[in-house]
C-alpha cells in the first residue's frame, strides 16, 4: 500500500489540521507522511490580506506540489480555498465543522469595551464590519500566525483584536478574556476544513470519503456560491453561514463596502432540495439590492 503524502502549511494551526486528517486516515490503515510547505500568504506577513491582490494566496503553493505530485493531498482551512479550485485539483472531504464565530481577544490588563478605538486585524471583511460598527474605530493590520498575532496583540497598545474562535481552540489558546461577535456573520465556509487531491486519484478520492461531513459540505458550499456569485475573495467583505436543520437550510449573508458605510444583508430559508442553487440565489438578491455597486467599487480599486 502507498503511503498517502499530507500537505500542508507549516503553521502550528495548519499542522493541527493536517495531523487530524492523519490521524482519521491511520485510523482506517492508511499509511502517511506530513509534507509541511510554507505559502505565499505565510511569507509575506507584512502586507494586508487585501492589498496582495491574489485569490488562493495561502493554497496555490500546495496546488503546485499536488500537481506536480509532490503531495497527494492537501488538508486547508476551507476559508482560504478559492471558490474555483485550479484545474486538474479536486474537493475530496471536508471534516465536520467547528465554530464559524468570530471573537475579540483583548490585550491583558483590558477588557469589553461599548466602543472601541484600535483593533487589529488582517481581513478586510472583519475590518468593514468593525468599521460599520464602530466608525471612529482604527483598524491596525495584523498578519501571521496564531501565536504571532496574539503575541503583536500583547506589545500593541490596541484595544483588542479579532481571531476566529476555531483556530485559537484547535490549538488550545483561546484566552480567558475575550468577546464573541454574536453580530458579525463569518467568512464563508470559516471553522471548516477542506481536503483536496488531484482530479482522478480514485484512491485518495476512496480514502478520504469515509469522513466526508455531509452537513457541513452542503452547508459551506452554499456559503461559497453565495461568495462566488459576489465575485468575492481575500478583498471583497463577503459573509455568509447557513445552518442546516430538519431538511432546511438556514442562509445569512452580507456584503459591506470597504470603509463600512453600506452594509447589505440577507437571509432566507430553503429546502435541502435546492442546496445546488441555494447561495447563487441569494447571491443575486444581495445584488440586486445594492451589493453590484459595492462589487463594481472594489473591483475599480483594485
Amino acid at each position: 500500500m502507498k503511503i498517502i503524502r499530507i500537505g500542508t502549511r507549516d503553521s502550528k494551526l495548519a499542522l493541527w489540521q493536517a495531523n487530524t486528517v492523519k490521524d482519521l486516515l491511520e485510523q482506517n490503515g492508511f499509511a502517511t507522511e506530513l509534507v509541511p510547505v510554507k505559502s505565499e500568504g505565510d511569507l509575506d506577513l507584512v502586507t494586508p490580506l487585501y492589498a496582495m491582490g491574489v485569490e488562493g494566496v495561502f493554497t496555490k503553493t500546495l496546488d503546485a506540489y499536488l500537481l506536480s505530485d509532490k503531495i497527494d493531498i492537501a488538508v486547508h482551512s476551507m476559508k482560504d480555498v478559492p471558490t474555483q479550485l485550479a484545474q486538474g485539483i479536486v474537493q475530496a472531504a471536508v471534516l465536520p465543522r467547528a465554530s464559524a464565530r468570530d471573537i475579540l481577544v483583548f490585550p491583558k490588563g483590558k477588557s469589553k469595551q461599548e466602543v472601541y478605538t484600535k483593533i487589529g486585524t488582517g481581513s478586510v471583511r472583519r475590518k468593514a464590519l468593525l468599521l460599520n460598527r464602530y466608525p471612529g474605530c482604527v483598524i491596525e493590520n495584523l498578519r501571521g500566525n496564531v501565536q504571532t498575532r496574539l503575541q503583536k496583540l500583547e506589545v500593541s497598545d490596541w484595544d483588542a483584536a479579532v481571531f476566529a474562535e476555531a483556530g485559537l481552540s484547535r490549538v488550545a489558546l483561546l484566552p480567558e478574556q475575550y468577546e464573541i461577535l454574536d453580530w458579525m456573520l463569518p467568512a464563508p465556509a470559516q471553522g471548516a476544513i477542506m481536503i483536496v487531491c488531484r482530479a482522478g486519484d480514485n484512491d485518495c478520492l476512496q480514502a478520504t470519503k469515509t469522513f466526508n461531513d455531509a452537513a457541513t459540505a452542503m452547508a459551506v458550499k452554499v456559503e461559497r456560491d453565495f461568495l462566488k456569485t459576489l465575485m468575492g475573495g481575500c478583498s471583497t467583505p463577503v459573509s455568509a453561514f447557513v445552518e442546516v436543520k430538519e431538511e432546511q437550510l438556514f442562509f445569512k449573508g452580507s456584503i459591506c463596502s470597504v470603509d463600512g458605510k453600506t452594509l447589505i444583508e440577507h437571509e432566507a430559508v430553503f429546502p435541502v432540495a435546492q442546496a445546488a442553487e441555494a447561495g447563487t440565489i441569494a447571491g443575486n438578491v444581495v445584488l440586486a439590492k445594492g451589493g453590484k455597486a459595492i462589487v463594481d467599487q472594489i473591483r475599480g480599486h483594485l
